[in-house]
């Protein structure tokens, strides 16, 4: 028989679940990671934690289904977190960033007192300025750590957020890239155009080079390479951040339908179709899955 492996790389942990063509849990691990609190405020994981714990989870998943073929692999991930890696020897040139961490909040403010800025970031990307996205985390990455800056010019870096750099080890260094869902929570993504936007690039100094392809959420990302424990080959078909997968797992396919998950926060998702909606209460309006873009938009209470 065979079976869909989900990985969902959390902020605390990692679960890996097999499932039959039913949807059916046929068997699941989960394994937390350390978290890492340098400072008052700040959030950091160590990258090899992340991969260890995934990896880890994917070798007990197959000890418990032994000759289990696996279809297609899933990927699901905590969105923000930002990863940046040597391209060359794959080994992470700092800590990831967590989502939670706000270190890069005085820049951030610094960007809102210009004028137009907030807007000109909420209308290209849907987003207010805030330390929870990726860009600024980027930003401070390659300013902070000695020599990141000039390797990032060269093409020598590589940013993800923790679904790319899973994907990265999954495929062996063969494919970087993303989905727009995650995309759309980097700060640096138009969602009008779906595509980077160079221009808000040139504010933080970041090199498009670093930057991931972006995909569909449902589609082939690439191939497994052999990993022992699992064989070269596998087509890893989907990828999503964790909220809009939720919004598409509570089946919110029609616009007006609604979901709200609890996990290390509280996450309500509005699925408002092809329309994309201009909110003046706070809201924040993002990319969610779907066969074309669909716009889904959530409280935001930064």
């Amino acid at each position: 028989m065979e079976y869909i492996l989900a990985i969902d790389q959390g902020t605390t942990g990692s679960r890996v679940v097999l499932y039959d063509k039913s949807g059916k849990i046929v068997v699941s691990s989960y394994e937390e990671f350390p978290q890492h609190f340098p400072k008052p405020g700040w959030v950091e994981h160590d990258p090899h934690d992340l991969w260890n714990s995934v990896n880890s989870s994917i070798r007990k998943v197959l000890k418990k289904a032994p000759g289990a073929r696996i279809a297609a692999i899933g990927i699901t991930s905590q969105r923000e977190t930002t990863v940046l890696w040597d391209k060359e020897t794959g080994r992470p040139i700092y800590n990831a960033i967590v989502w939670q961490c706000r270190r890069t909040a005085p820049r951030c403010d610094e960007l809102k007192k210009r004028k137009g800025v907030a807007e000109f970031f909420k209308k290209r990307t849907g987003l207010p300025i805030d330390a929870y996205f990726s860009g600024p985390k980027i930003e401070w990455i390659l300013k902070n750590v000695p020599g990141a800056a000039a390797k990032a010019k060269k093409g020598k870096i590589l940013f993800g957020t923790t679904d790319t750099w899973i994907l990265w080890k999954l495929t062996g260094g063969r494919v970087h890239a993303t989905d727009y869902t995650n995309a759309s929570r980097t700060m640096l993504f138009n969602i009008e155009s779906l595509k980077w936007d160079s221009d808000i690039l040139k504010y933080f100094k970041i090199p498009g080079d670093i930057l991931p392809e972006v995909k569909r959420s449902s589609g082939i990302f690439g191939r497994t390479v052999n990993l022992g424990y699992l064989p070269a080959g596998i087509p890893i078909s989907g990828i999503a951040g964790d909220q809009q997968a939720a919004l598409f797992g509570q089946t919110c396919f029609d616009p007006g339908q609604i979901k709200n998950t609890y996990g290390t926060g509280s996450f309500i998702l509005l699925n408002t179709g092809k329309c994309r909606p201009v909110s003046k209460h706070g809201l924040i309006t993002t990319l969610a899955c779907g066969p074309t873009s669909l716009w889904q938009v959530r409280r935001y209470n930064g």
